[in-house]
């Protein structure tokens, strides 16, 4: 089982990111998929979520309206696109994969930094 994130790096205030995580391993297509993401100091939080179909989506409060979920099964990706992006939004980003209560993996992340 792999998921591997990728398209963090520095952008400014603003500005947008679109992180991929790619999975591999498992039937993708069977699996909730969810960003988390972890500042220097913090814990760990969720941020978006994406029934295994795609149809249900859930944000938390502080990037709804910015940050969209999405899923293509036929690539076995999440993505999360992130537009305007603020200071408070630096951090690691997770994907995880969930399919029941029991069974949940976990990428290494990738580093968002958002900085003038």
């Amino acid at each position: 089982v792999q998921l591997v994130e990728s398209g963090g790096g520095l952008v400014q205030p603003g500005g947008s990111l679109r992180l991929s995580c790619a999975a591999s391993g498992f039937t993708f297509s069977s699996y909730i998929m969810s960003w988390y993401r972890q500042a220097p100091g913090k814990e760990r939080e969720l941020v978006a979520s994406i029934s295994s179909a795609g149809g249900r989506t859930t944000y938390a409060d502080s990037v709804k309206g910015r940050f969209t979920i999405y899923r293509d099964n036929a690539k076995n990706t999440v993505y999360l696109q992130m537009n305007s992006l603020k200071l408070e939004d630096t951090a690691v980003y997770y994907c995880k994969a969930i399919n029941g209560p029991k069974v949940n993996y976990w990428g290494k992340g990738t580093l968002v930094t958002v900085s003038s």
